[in-house]
């Protein structure tokens, strides 16, 4: 009797491992450590067509970094301050989103300067609607996105916003944007073609919404909520509900969405790990994997030929004698130390 239950059990545990995938496996392929006094980093974006890296390092302005080799192949000059570069390739140009309320255009091919532009006070991000060709410009400090027109290399007006907190963003493909609204736990959808807001959903469950992802195909928005129990939300981009809630990592800054392996990447700088999440169907996600990182490396690019991703980080004190960020966490850095900075490259295994 012994025997044959034996069996039997061992045939259970057989049937439910092979009923849930191995996870994917991702190890660190290259870290390229960039010189700087007291870094300080934002937002990483990825050209594939060049296959490089735009790393936003604020008072450094914007390094580009070759994603192949590790090599950095320039810097974006006049574009101290900035936050986020955006390359648009069919424009040809690239637009930084600096500190200060202006953006930096540069050429994408010889990555010389063409102008820095006032926009407004402050701005944090850039997103670049393909249907209006508009590039949209966060400004949560005055409560408003700002447009920017590259055909005639100007500002083109502003749609008013609900929100202080303006912070991931997504163009939908369709001539509108999403836009999540931390400080109002809601995401916001704003129509660029006609330049209003058009919805503005509550997510239940979600607090500070961060990081934000779109998955055009099932219209499904994929929402970073970092508050003390830090989810991914997946919500109907049609009807405002969410349609699963996933636990991730603690301090979500970055999502990233890969269409071709239908696979979500959350980057969580406190627990300094990317959480991964597979969708079976527009309301059937699961937990994939998850893998190591560094402290603080918060936000994230990928490479979606190769599955490649790119993060970045720094070593970090928490000086006692300096204002302590408690929104973040209660022991998060406020000081980075000289000649820490590093883009990290991880790539499946």
């Amino acid at each position: 009797m012994r025997l044959k239950f034996g069996i039997i059990a061992i045939g259970l545990i057989s049937a439910n491992l092979s009923a849930a995938p191995a996870s994917p496996v991702y190890g660190l392929q290259s870290e390229v450590r960039l010189k700087g006094a007291a870094p300080a980093w934002d937002y990483v974006a990825f050209e594939a067509a060049r296959n490089r890296l735009f790393l936003g390092r604020r008072k450094d302005g914007v390094t580009v970094v070759d994603a192949a080799s590790g090599h950095v192949v320039g810097a974006i000059a006049n574009s101290a301050g900035a936050n986020f570069a955006l390359p648009v390739p069919g424009l040809g140009r690239g637009y930084t989103a600096n500190e200060d309320g202006s953006t930096t255009v540069f050429a994408l091919d010889s990555l010389a300067t063409i102008a820095r532009i006032k926009l407004g006070e402050s701005v944090d991000a850039a997103f670049f609607d393909p249907v209006t060709k508009l590039v949209a410009f966060t400004d949560g400090d005055h409560h408003r996105l700002i447009l920017f027109d590259p055909a005639t290399n100007a500002p083109a007006g502003a749609i008013a916003m609900p929100a202080e907190e303006l912070e991931g963003s997504a163009a939908a493909g369709d001539g509108s944007l999403w836009v999540n609204e931390r400080d109002k736990d809601r995401i916001a959808h704003v129509d660029l073609v006609h330049r209003k807001l058009v919805a503005d959903f509550p997510l239940p469950g979600c607090t500070q919404p961060t990081g934000l992802a779109y998955d055009p195909l099932t219209a499904r928005l994929f929402v970073g909520c970092k508050g003390t129990a830090p989810i991914l939300a997946v919500v109907d981009a049609t009807t405002g509900s969410i349609v699963a809630r996933l636990p991730i990592g603690r301090g979500n800054d970055g999502v990233a969405w890969d269409a071709k392996r239908r696979r979500i990447f959350t980057a969580n700088g406190i627990d300094g790990n990317v959480v991964m999440i597979d969708q079976g169907g527009p309301d059937t996600y699961r937990f994939a994997g998850a893998f190591t990182t560094r402290p603080i490396a918060r936000t994230l690019a990928e490479d979606p030929a190769t599955g490649r991703i790119f993060t970045m980080t720094a070593s970090g004190i928490v000086d006692s004698s300096k204002p302590r960020n408690l929104k973040a966490g209660a022991f998060y850095p406020n000081r980075y130390l000289d000649d820490t900075f590093v883009l990290l490259t991880y790539a499946p295994q």
